[in-house]
């Protein structure tokens, strides 16, 4: 089901987003999906690259949601069961040209919500230490993500830091 939002956009315009499942074997979503894999390897060493293939994010316990603008491929994100209550934000990318533009935010208010109408209690997430992962750092903690320990197969290394928060 898609999802009307409206995110602040750069000059005061307003994006209009419908955000809902999607197939990530669509040709449009596997190019971004590519692309994020290949700016994660190029941040960080091979065995500290946590983003998921697209056949990956078709797996049960993985619910794959795309944002569109007028049919546009605009942000994708992904929520992975972790165990009971508990769900990890994946694959959370945005498109280069709608960057900046309150397309991620969007995105993780949607998964946020979807999170907490199933009944889960806790959100975590991991993502990058090098300066390139500030802006998706600024954005998880302005959401309420709080620094954890790592959580599911992820380990304390100089390239990850996991976040998680408390749903209520």
């Amino acid at each position: 089901m898609a999802v009307p939002s409206r995110p602040p956009s750069q000059g005061g315009a307003d994006l209009a987003l419908e955000i809902g499942i999607d197939d990530p074997g669509a040709s449009d979503i596997v190019a971004l999906v590519q692309a994020h894999l290949a700016e994660m390897h190029g941040q960080s060493p091979l065995e500290h690259v946590h983003a998921m293939e697209p056949e990956a994010l078709r797996a049960d316990g993985v619910q794959f949601y795309s944002a569109r603008c007028a049919g546009e491929l605009v942000a994708i994100g992904a929520l992975k069961l972790v165990g009971p209550g508990h769900v990890e934000i994946k694959s959370m990318r945005t498109a280069d040209r709608w960057r900046r533009r309150g397309a991620g935010a969007c995105m993780l208010a949607h998964l946020l919500e979807v999170a907490r109408a199933q009944g889960y209690k806790r959100v975590s997430l991991e993502t990058g230490t090098k300066e390139y992962f500030a802006p998706a750092r600024a954005l998880y903690a302005k959401a309420g993500f709080v620094p954890c320990a790592p959580f599911a197969s992820y380990t304390d290394n100089p390239y990850s830091v996991c976040m998680t928060m408390e749903l209520f």
